[in-house]
């Protein structure tokens, strides 16, 4: 079972390089951040000619998230991180698909900090924390991935002293990521490749992605039912280099 995540910046504007990122890897699932269309503006029939049933939780300009999936029904569990029903911003959608439940989530971006936003982005990682929490607590098949706007480490980032001040890269961003994978998550890719510089962002200024001047923020935590079943991971880094592409590039996994 092979699973992606892709931040697509703009679902609309680049389904062009979604579909042939679709149709040349062929992901069994697929999770997408940032959709950045309202719901009812949600390229469906062009997903579903593609091969994929999808479910999407939409919002005007900006957020919204996904699940496609190639091998039979996606059944919705929640639309919501739960704990603020006074947060309308569409960043999470669960469901569970060939009996492994699959949490898409878009973490906020919280710069500048301090401020509003990364207190938002904070609290929000709280209650990610808290639901993952039950969620472990199920002793279920669980994969918690997306664009989590986190480097967990120095080696996560191309030159980190730059980045000591951002909210990506902040002491308390990184201490909620920690405290968040000592639940019992496993970090997929670090999993695998745990010495490697492998990196999933590439800003498009300064000719970054040229460079390999790049972030890894995307990630794969899987609960303690899947890290035995975890056969390979990867970054689509090509994909990245394709005209008018996101500034992300697709990650995955394979199940056994």
């Amino acid at each position: 079972m092979k699973i992606a995540t892709y931040n697509v910046n703009g679902v609309n504007g680049r389904l062009p390089v979604l579909l042939r990122w679709l149709g040349e890897t062929m992901p069994d699932v697929a999770c997408l951040q940032e959709l950045k269309a309202p719901q009812e503006k949600f390229p469906e029939q062009a997903i579903l000619d593609a091969g994929y049933e999808v479910i999407w939780h939409g919002q005007k300009s900006w957020n919204g998230v996904a699940i496609l999936s190639r091998i039979g029904a996606i059944k919705e569990i929640r639309r919501v991180l739960p704990g603020d029903p006074e947060d309308v911003h569409s960043r999470y959608i669960e469901a569970v698909v060939n009996d492994v439940l699959i949490a898409c989530l878009y973490l906020p971006n919280g710069n500048p900090a301090p401020g509003p936003k990364f207190d938002y982005k904070l609290s929000w990682f709280e209650r990610l924390t808290t639901h993952a929490k039950q969620l472990l607590a199920q002793e279920i098949p669980v994969v918690l991935t997306g664009d989590f706007n986190v480097i967990p480490t120095p080696q996560d980032v191309y030159k980190p002293e730059r980045w000591v001040d951002d909210a990506l890269f902040r002491p308390e961003t990184r201490a909620a990521f920690q405290k968040l994978t000592a639940q019992g998550w496993t970090d997929a890719i670090r999993k695998l490749y745990p010495e490697e510089k492998i990196y999933t962002y590439w800003d498009y200024f300064r000719d970054a992605f040229g460079r390999d001047a790049g972030l890894r923020i995307d990630h794969f935590l899987l609960s303690p039912q899947l890290e035995t079943r975890l056969t390979a991971a990867g970054v689509d880094r090509q994909v990245r280099g394709w005209e008018k592409s996101s500034d992300h590039a697709p990650v995955w996994i394979e199940l056994k």
